[in-house]
């Protein structure tokens, strides 16, 4: 099956719909996602990845379904990582509960535009220069290396050259004002830190593409699956994050598992002029990654510091 403009227009104007009934209808009202909320909302995304899945897999083929399914579960996998950021960001800039839902479906509205125009941009580059994907392939097995000897730093959002340069033209309130963005004060407008939150999320955003495009594109050239593969990673993340926010910090050895991921993704990139992986085993092998790292963090939990 050929993916028509027919197909194209009837999926974005889904992920539009999708968009207006979260944000207009079931969160019309600020609120504080509870675990069983978020635990509803996950397995709705995921089945509706999975059911989509199978449609791929129906009406274009065995290979096209497994392409969407591996690039499905690298990104999701990827995007677990943002939870870490999305977690500091809020817990820095004191964000409540209540307010963070607003900021992740602005932020994730963000994030699909980029990682469209990041995905075609990656495409014609392939497409026109076939030897770019040596070049993506050395930059994952790095960035991978790179996050595997990397140490946890405190991160201050404030010195992040965006957020300075945004403060030179836009001058931010010292307090939260409710879930609102910008505010008006003695007839002058002004962001709020709220605001300042989602520039930082959309910014860091752009730097998590720059692996997990590459990774995808590794899995396939198809434009079509790596965008649909790409929206149900996120369009699903934002209840991710309120499932797991309270306990990502026991999967320890998860960091260590996406690195690997980065780096097997990579040396498939780099060799596949010479070797071509199966679809199947390099979806079987990304699994048994991330079980081996999520069954390591349960077995061997980070000990507590004894406190004096």
């Amino acid at each position: 099956m050929e993916v028509t403009s027919t197909v194209w227009l009837g999926f974005i104007l889904f992920v539009i719909l999708m968009l207006a009934l979260d944000l207009g209808v079931f969160n019309r009202k600020s609120h504080a996602v509870g675990i069983k909320e978020a635990l509803i909302w996950s397995a709705i995304w995921i089945s509706m990845a999975l059911i989509f899945n199978f449609g791929v897999y129906h009406f274009m083929g065995k290979v096209k379904g497994l392409e969407f399914l591996t690039g499905y579960l690298i990104e999701k996998a990827l995007s677990i990582d943002n939870l870490f950021v999305f977690i500091m960001l809020f817990s820095m800039f004191k964000v409540e509960p209540k307010y963070q839902h607003k900021v992740l479906f602005w932020g994730i509205l963000g994030a699909l535009i980029m990682r469209a125009i990041f995905i075609f941009a990656g495409v014609a580059l392939i497409n026109r220069f076939h030897w770019i994907v040596y070049v993506f392939g050395a930059f994952l097995i790095f960035t991978g290396f790179k996050m595997l000897v990397h140490k946890e730093e405190h991160i201050d959002p404030n010195k992040n050259p965006l957020v300075r340069f945004f403060k030179k033209f836009m001058p931010v309130t010292s307090e939260m004002h409710g879930n609102r963005f910008f505010v008006r004060i003695n007839h002058k407008s002004f962001a709020t830190p709220l605001f300042v939150v989602l520039i930082v999320i959309e910014f860091t955003d752009v730097i998590f593409a720059t692996d997990s495009i590459p990774a995808i594109l590794a899995i396939s050239h198809d434009p079509f699956i790596i965008f649909s593969s790409n929206v149900f990673a996120i369009l699903g993340l934002r209840a991710l994050y309120f499932a797991l926010a309270g306990i990502t910090q026991y999967f320890h050895y998860l960091k260590y598992g996406l690195a690997a991921i980065l780096i097997f993704v990579g040396v498939k990139m780099s060799i596949a002029g010479f070797f071509h992986f199966p679809i199947v085993l390099s979806l079987l092998i990304i699994l048994g990654i991330l079980v081996v790292a999520v069954i390591a963090s349960m077995l061997f939990p980070v000990k507590e510091e004894p406190k004096l």
